[in-house]
């Protein structure tokens, strides 16, 4: 069988569909992941790479899209962060319309059995409806998506139609990666136990050596300090000095030079796996992304999330209501934060529930299975 992974093209959609992918190829399937300019990383992952419409930049098409045909959802996107998802995520459709004419040449060519696709691609459901084959949805985070995909093929319908769809179909299925106690009301799909990623490096040796005191891994991401600066990095790092513990600043290619000496317990050590970063951490700081969320609570570690736009306060959001972690603005970080944050008994007996609940939840494996009888 044939299994086409298809998403946004960022680490944030892609990575989290490797591990369903792996899985599938174990079990002896052929697969390919696509995306558009940007995606390229995925590779790495030891996967065939089909690229989408090359020169097409995502966030550019975006951007037009929203100050030439929605300029009323572009500006609840630029107000709100993009936060505000019920207006970002039908603009994103604009992008998968504008492709549509690449994903289905693309799947056409390939064939496909089964195609899985990122929840803000669609566009692979259309090409997996014109082939005839079951498409299944791969939901990330703690979103919420049966509104938001409404919202997204209502935009899209006169893409469907133009290839012949006039019916907008639904997903064969819906892979869930959220802990059921943090799915909220609204919980539908399959779950799947949210394996992380985080590329083939290994973690330093110094840093997968016992720390001789707490340690915290920090991260803001791969985007969020490209666009609004490092002011909670600051701010953390300030109120890191006086406390009792070591921070590792997981920062990427980020350019530090514009911040002050850190402190002697701050290191910054740029790209490291971030999984296996927590195996030796006590807590976590981050921006709230999905995987990295997920990541803390798999590992039993509090988090203390600092959210700034995006699906990344839904996310804070959820660890916080389930009581395994602190949501904060840049004005609230404090040695009185980090110090709760690390202390704090009943955060970590939550995050702990969370982490054994997660064990439990299907294997990619065990899903891939599922999956495969989608076909038949």
């Amino acid at each position: 069988m044939r299994v086409l992974f298809a998403g946004v093209p960022g680490i944030g959609h892609l990575f989290p569909l490797v591990p369903l992918a792996r899985a599938m190829r174990e079990l002896g399937h052929e697969v390919a992941v696509a995306s558009m300019d940007g995606g390229e990383a995925v590779a790495a992952a030891g996967m065939p790479y089909l690229p989408i419409a090359p020169g097409v930049d995502w966030r550019k098409v975006i951007r037009e899209a929203g100050r030439t045909r929605r300029p009323d959802l572009m500006q609840r996107v630029v107000e709100s962060n993009s936060a505000d998802r019920e207006a970002f995520v039908p603009l994103a459709a604009h992008v998968n319309s504008d492709v549509a004419d690449a994903v289905v040449e693309l799947a056409t060519q390939w064939r496909p059995d089964l195609v899985v696709y990122d929840y803000q691609f669609p566009v692979a459901l259309l090409a997996a409806t014109r082939l005839g084959v079951p498409a299944v949805q791969h939901d990330l985070g703690f979103v919420r998506t049966p509104k938001l995909r409404a919202l997204m093929l209502a935009e899209m319908a006169d893409t469907f139609a133009r290839h012949g769809i006039d019916r907008l179909p639904e997903p064969a299925d819906i892979i869930d990666l959220a802990p059921p106690s943090m799915a909220g009301d609204e919980r539908y799909g399959r779950s799947l136990r949210p394996v992380s990623y985080n590329g083939e490096d290994q973690l330093p040796a110094h840093l997968a050596a016992p720390a001789d005191r707490p340690r915290v891994a920090v991260t803001l991401g791969t985007v969020p300090p490209k666009t609004d600066g490092l002011t909670r990095l600051e701010r953390v790092i300030a109120a890191a000095a006086d406390i009792d513990a070591e921070f590792v600043l997981a920062t990427g290619d980020l350019d530090l030079g514009t911040l002050d000496t850190l402190p002697d317990n701050v290191r910054a050590c740029g790209w490291v796996p971030w999984r296996a970063l927590l195996d030796t951490c006590s807590a976590a700081i981050h921006h709230g992304g999905g995987s990295t969320a997920l990541g803390a609570l798999d590992a039993g570690i509090p988090q203390l999330v600092l959210p700034d736009g995006s699906d990344r306060f839904i996310n804070a959001d959820a660890v916080r209501a389930r009581g395994a972690g602190l949501r904060a603005t840049a004005e609230d970080i404090g040695p009185a934060l980090l110090d709760r944050l690390l202390t704090d008994a009943d955060l970590t007996r939550a995050a702990r529930e969370v982490s054994t609940e997660i064990a439990t939840m299907p294997s990619p494996t065990a899903v891939a299975e599922h999956l495969t009888r989608l076909t038949r």
